[in-house]
């Protein structure tokens, strides 16, 4: 019987996903996670106040469920982060398009890479007639803002399946509670943090979409420009990556990695 190293917490959103939510939390690999890495899982879906039966399959399959009536997909998350007892937290749409499966290799990247934050590039394995042409469009004008105005070097700034560490998320402050929290918490996980962003697949979709193309799409490109002014207020305390680089000697200002 393998040792349990400590929890994993995969967060999962909803809004009216009956559709899609059972295959996404069965497709977690909890025994995988315990035989293979040491870890238990707990799993947490922060529900808008679904109409269907989302709560209750979601519930039946062992999930944890936080209803965050407040709408808005960064509110739902950082409800989330907040009800996370994970020593590392892992984030997923609820609709089977992510590759919860690979959560375990994904954890091992964030472990022997020792990154604080990892994201998945959606691009790199997408399957066909999954995102529209006006998605793409507006995801590469974002992505390519994002790299031009915080001197990034992301392929998909727009990503939700993110693993990190628990520490990361303790020491940082998220202002968005809408879309734009997805490209907020990479901008500051690639300017003050050991970051990485990892090629996935990113499947066809159970159910229906809830995201609003262009008015998604507007507000996040505001809040690129927005986010400039205040980024340095999002690190409420230092890393521990630095703290351990400064008690080796080096300058604890290098905060930037590659």
């Amino acid at each position: 019987m393998s040792v349990s190293k400590g929890l994993v917490s995969v967060l999962i959103p909803t809004l009216n996903e009956q559709s899609g939510i059972e295959k996404t939390i069965m497709s977690i690999p909890r025994s995988e996670l315990r035989s293979n890495l040491g870890y238990e899982l707990e799993v947490i879906v922060i529900d808008g106040d679904s109409t269907d039966s989302t709560v209750e399959i979601a519930e039946k399959m062992g999930a944890r469920v936080v209803v965050e009536r407040r709408r808005g997909y960064g509110r739902a998350l950082k409800s989330g982060f907040a009800a996370a007892n994970g020593q590392i937290i892992v984030t997923i749409d609820a609709d089977n398009t992510y590759p919860a499966g690979s959560i375990p290799e994904y954890i091992q990247v964030l472990e022997h890479g020792n990154y604080d934050f990892i994201t998945i590039n959606r691009f790199s394995n997408m399957e066909q007639g999954v995102m529209s042409i006006t998605r793409r469009l507006g995801n590469k004008i974002l992505t390519s803002l994002a790299n031009l105005i915080y001197s990034l070097d992301l392929k998909d700034s727009q990503s939700g399946m993110w693993i990190m560490k628990k520490d990361f998320v303790s020491s940082i402050k998220l202002y968005s509670a809408g879309m734009s929290l997805s490209e907020e918490i990479k901008m500051i996980a690639f300017k003050f943090f050991r970051s990485k962003e990892i090629d996935g697949i990113y499947h066809s979709r159970s159910g229906e979409a809830k995201l609003s193309v262009f008015s998604d799409g507007w507000e996040n490109l505001k809040f690129l420009f927005r986010y400039r002014k205040i980024i340095e207020s999002a690190l409420v305390r230092r890393p521990i990556s630095d703290i351990t680089k400064s008690s080796t000697g080096s300058s604890a200002s290098q905060s930037t990695y590659p």
